[in-house]
């Protein structure tokens, strides 16, 4: 198949709409957007973002995961998303799998693929996702105060155990390891939580390089500090199992990949945030609270933790997640 052929049998599934008149296959996409937007975009690479011999329909499901994720941070709504694919050859099962992939997430979530690109190479894909920011404006990082609780959705620590399983330097239980691996190739981004949390965050973003680093972004871009309590932290039980039997606790801290949120709140929206996670069967953890000076402590047994590093750096020598 040459590009073309691809674009028209995989990729050819959101039809034209009253908001993006023009189906892919023009020089660019026209979209209506009536509003401020929110823009994103990543790449995935093979063997740094997902295993080389991941399903590709799971890499078809996480390239658009990630960017989704990133909306869900800003509490936009998604809209729209362009596809930039490079493929090492033109291999029609792949393709069909990849495709099936990312469209089922696209469909979950009503967001329309509206162009891009597809060219020969190493395998690599690249996102832009777009979204309505929220009618009271997106969500920064640069919104937490002192005296605002730490927030953090659904658990913590799953993928990078899932990764360390993926290794062969990890074992559970079957249905714990399925747990984990689950959380590793096909992250569910907190889409619909981070447009009902919006309202009520003071600072958001989504948890993928690994808590303490992604807290510490919230907290550098805010001007403020934090303590958080080792004990509130959210883990699955994979995770605890893993760590009662003697597994460092830096890794649920460090490993990214869980694509939850963290946000800050003020105390008087505890009542509301509990509510946003009952009416989304989504647990939401209060972990902690942001203080005027000291830095990041995540207190364990009334003593700090040391952490070695705090998350994933794509320019660390080995190139390795934690």
């Amino acid at each position: 198949m040459n590009e073309f052929d691809i674009i028209e049998r995989y990729f050819r599934f959101s039809p034209p709409s009253a908001n993006a008149p023009v189906s892919i296959g023009d020089d660019a996409a026209i979209v209506d957007s009536r509003g401020p937007l929110a823009i994103t975009v990543d790449t995935l690479t093979a063997g740094v973002h997902f295993p080389e011999d991941a399903r590709p329909a799971d890499i078809g499901h996480k390239a658009l995961a990630v960017n989704l994720s990133d909306l869900a941070a800003m509490g936009a709504t998604p809209r729209w998303f362009t596809l930039a694919l490079t493929l090492p050859a033109s291999d029609p099962d792949w393709l069909a799998d990849f495709s099936s992939g990312l469209k089922a997430l696209a469909n979950r979530y009503g967001i329309r693929l509206i162009g891009g690109d597809t060219t020969r190479g190493p395998l690599s894909i690249t996102i832009q996702a777009i979204g309505s920011a929220p009618p009271g404006g997106a969500v920064l990082r640069a919104g937490a105060r002192p005296g605002d609780d730490i927030h953090v959705t659904g658990s913590l620590g799953d993928a990078a155990l899932g990764l360390r399983i993926h290794r062969g330097e990890a074992r559970l239980d079957p249905n714990l390891e399925r747990l984990c691996l689950e959380r590793l190739h096909a992250p569910e981004p907190r889409v619909r939580a981070g447009e009902a949390l919006a309202p009520l965050a003071s600072a958001m973003i989504d948890c993928s390089d690994g808590f303490a680093a992604d807290l510490g972004h919230v907290l550098s871009a805010s001007g403020v500090s934090a303590v958080v309590d080792f004990a509130a932290l959210p883990f699955s039980s994979a995770v605890r199992r893993w760590l009662d039997d003697g597994g460092e606790p830096a890794l649920p801290l460090t490993g990214g990949d869980d694509y939850e949120l963290i946000f800050t709140a003020p105390p008087s929206a505890r009542e509301a945030i509990a509510t946003v996670a009952e009416s989304l069967s989504l647990p939401v953890s209060r972990v902690g609270r942001i203080t005027p000076e000291g830095g990041l402590k995540i207190m364990a047994d009334g003593r700090p933790l040391v952490l070695q590093q705090r998350g994933h750096d794509h320019f660390r020598a080995d190139g390795e997640r934690p």
